[in-house]
């Protein structure tokens, strides 16, 4: 008869569960989906019985039960997937614990097709929404009228309602420079990005606090802003090197410039770290690893920004909300070759 069927030949289902747990059907469900006043006995003689056989709930059956479609919209603007994947490998962390799939989706920075896509994701009833980006730029909200969770991660709403998870630019920049300071450096200049974005600005407000706190000037007298990229590194460090001579350090906005400021100490004779300690951001393995030297830099934990959005993401979703505002997550340094002590010559 067909309940002889061995596991081999047939799926497990819930009535053979019950079966050999001694209950109802109904309450085997019960006890597999957290609901009901049941005596923790029969939860527990359930739960027994569902991993003796190998019972794995069918997530269609389990959503219908629910509510739920125990998936996730991931809506990015990064088409470059430089700061987004990790993000998204951290949340995928997070949200595979709780059982959930990913779909994501690409805006390209175009706000009509990041509604398209938003409606999409609405209309096959995820159960919420991460949106990210490849800035922390203040971004304007995707609503406060949906119908599920939204948390931002990499990116920030310009709505105080909304909850946002972004890496600690300032604490990044104060990192960077106590460990040049650490290595003994004393007259350390910084080439930074372009001053209209955010993470820029706030890693020189960590920088200037930190040496303010050691009563130390910035080489150059103030930070020189340019674009993300190696040429803006090789054309300011000719600029810095031209008028502070002495530079025993460069903080760099990213790791592209580090790379340019590298190729222009060393054209102008001097040797990294012995005569200048060069310390980049971001941790962008491909840049850092094949400088020469390999690249200190400041890593900004994008995998637990996606984490612990996602977490929020999560407890939303179960009813918990969490209050709105900015979460920021620390950095952390990673130490390479360019910082390294100076060597006798």
């Amino acid at each position: 008869m067909p309940d002889s069927l061995s596991p081999a030949t047939r799926a497990i289902t819930i009535r053979d569960v019950a079966t050999l747990a001694g209950v109802s059907v109904g309450t085997a469900s019960k006890a597999l989906n957290g609901r009901g006043k049941l005596r923790p006995e029969t939860r527990e003689r359930v739960t027994s019985a569902a991993e003796e056989l190998g019972f794995r709930p069918n997530a269609l059956a389990r959503g219908l039960l629910s509510g739920r479609t125990f998936t996730v919209g991931l809506v990015t603007s990064d088409s470059f997937g430089r700061f987004s994947i990790p993000v998204m490998l951290g949340a995928e962390d997070a949200l595979g614990a709780g059982q959930m799939s990913v779909f994501m989706c690409d805006t390209r920075d175009d706000p009509i097709r990041e509604r398209h896509h938003i409606q999409t994701l609405l209309a096959r009833r995820v159960d919420g929404l991460l949106v990210t980006g490849r800035r922390t730029e203040p971004r304007p909200s995707i609503g406060s009228d949906l119908p599920v969770p939204v948390v931002y991660a990499m990116t920030q709403s310009t709505s105080p309602d909304d909850l946002s998870v972004i890496p600690d630019d300032v604490g990044g920049g104060e990192l960077a420079v106590r460990h040049l300071l650490a290595t003994g450096r004393e007259r350390i200049g910084h080439v930074a990005g372009p001053y209209r974005f955010l993470a820029a600005r706030q890693r020189v407000a960590g920088m200037t606090k930190v040496l303010e706190e050691a009563g130390l000037p910035l080489a150059g007298g103030a930070p020189l802003h340019g674009e993300w990229s190696e040429e803006w590194g090789r054309q300011a460090a000719d600029i810095l090197l031209r008028a502070e001579p002495d530079t025993d350090a460069i903080f760099c906005g990213n790791d592209q410039i580090a790379r340019g400021v590298a190729e222009t100490v060393r054209e102008r004779g001097r040797r990294i770290p012995d005569d200048v300690a060069l310390i980049g951001f971001d941790n962008w393995e491909a840049m850092a690893l094949a400088s020469r030297p390999p690249l200190t830099t400041v890593d900004m934990s994008l995998g637990e920004v996606g984490r612990i959005a996602a977490e929020h993401l999560l407890a939303a979703i179960a009813g918990r909300r969490t209050s709105g505002g900015v979460e920021t997550i620390p950095c952390q340094l990673v130490v390479r070759e360019s910082t390294g002590p100076r060597r006798d010559s």
